[in-house]
């Protein structure tokens, strides 16, 4: 699983990807700070199966009964309007972007940089024009790609060499569209009762624009929110898009004061805890003095909030814990709940055999749901929160 990190520059993007992977990328206040694309390792945050335990499972990745699970972040090259013509490093920023499963737009909702990155006066810019150029800029460059093999596909399509939904997903098969999802669009539209050739141009460009949000799906992540006079604005923009206020650089601080054991604050609190025997310089009491003020304007950093909803609200993910002792929930090891694993919500029992080892999947038996102490089967739908012992005639490789 990938999520894509995206906007124009001089947005903070950079530095949302520092905050969520803890991973330092380059910044900086002019366009094309990141080349090539940043990959990282975030995590999002759930309450561990261990809760419901008398004791914690001592996974590193548990903080007492809190869970941090991994997930994949891409941070690609600043966008600027006519990517899709090849301006900026247009071509190289769409082909790594359209590699995610979703996006995060971050934004600069306070209006403090033009439509090229520049820094200008707060208020000054529309962040709106941000969101819609964005998204042209996709919808053109989606153009492009049917464009150049379009009298070739309408030709397969007249020949009965192809069905139209086929021979449209081979067309965007190196962006993960699924041929199930193009036929859904087009049955939507009632496009399969048209021949290709016959489709008007607004039909073409309406066809393009949904596959774009169905497959590509986009939160907007409506960054320097502690600037802002007024936080209407992310209401508005709410209407049309899933929008989470944010505040990346207060994120980064906190987490690095974090790390270095000035306060306790876990990714996503609502606060922050000074330590008593912690004596604080002039410089780092105000600057979290200035971060206790961004909690208290829109109420956490927002990247955690961020991070959680593009995982379970938009790809509608569930998290499953595989063990090999359904008696003691741990592994060979003795380690409880080793694991913890993020899958579609649709995910069956031998479906979370095969994340394990493809030999695991292939010699899957039966499951045993841990919690239950009942045998499940191969088409079992799993639940979030399940604990799950495989039982295979094949161990791993």
């Amino acid at each position: 699983m990938l999520i894509g990190l995206l906007g124009k520059a001089n947005v903070g993007k950079s530095t949302f990807f520092s905050a969520a992977t803890e991973t330092m990328a380059q910044s900086g206040n002019f366009p094309f700070t990141t080349i090539e694309p940043n990959v990282g390792v975030a995590h999002v945050k759930v309450d561990c199966a261990c809760k419901n335990l008398e004791d914690r499972c001592g996974n590193n990745h548990c903080v007492d009964g809190t869970r941090f699970i991994p997930v994949k972040l891409i941070d690609v090259a600043g966008l600027v309007p006519g990517a899709h013509e090849g301006k900026g490093l247009g071509n190289q920023f769409l082909t790594d972007a359209m590699q995610a499963d979703v996006l995060i737009h971050v934004v600069d909702i306070s209006g403090s940089t033009d439509i090229q990155g520049q820094p200008i006066s707060i208020g000054t810019h529309d962040p709106l024009e941000d969101i819609k150029f964005v998204e042209e800029e996709f919808d053109l460059w989606f153009k492009q790609i049917l464009d150049r093999e379009w009298h070739k596909l309408t030709k397969e399509i007249e020949q009965k060499r192809t069905k139209i939904s086929e021979g449209l997903a081979r067309r965007f098969t190196g962006l993960g569209i699924k041929e199930s999802e193009i036929d859904k669009v087009l049955t939507a539209m009632s496009l399969k009762a048209k021949k290709p050739i016959e489709w008007s141009d607004s039909e073409i460009m309406k066809f393009l624009k949904t596959i774009r949000k169905s497959s590509k799906p986009v939160l907007i992540a409506a960054n320097k929110a502690d600037l802002c006079e007024d936080l209407g604005i992310i209401k508005e923009i709410s209407e049309d898009y899933p929008t989470i206020p944010s505040s990346a650089e207060t994120e980064l601080l906190l987490k690095k004061a974090a790390k270095a054991e000035l306060i306790e604050y876990l990714p996503g609190d609502d606060n922050f805890k000074g330590k008593a025997d912690i004596k604080l310089s002039e410089q780092q009491n105000t600057a979290l003095h200035l971060a206790k003020n961004v909690l208290t304007k829109i109420g956490v950093t927002g990247v955690q909030k961020i991070l959680n909803t593009v995982i379970f609200d938009i790809l509608n993910m569930i998290v499953v814990y595989p063990v090999e002792d359904e008696t003691k929930l741990c592994n060979k090891n003795g380690q409880v709940l080793p694991d913890a694993r993020l899958l579609d919500s649709s995910s069956t029992s031998k479906d979370l055999a095969f994340t394990i080892h493809q030999d695991i999947g292939n010699g899957f038996l039966h499951a045993i749901d841990a919690k239950t102490k009942q045998r499940i089967s191969a088409d079992h739908q799993l639940k979030n929160g399940d604990i799950i012992k495989i039982v295979s005639t094949l161990s791993r490789g």
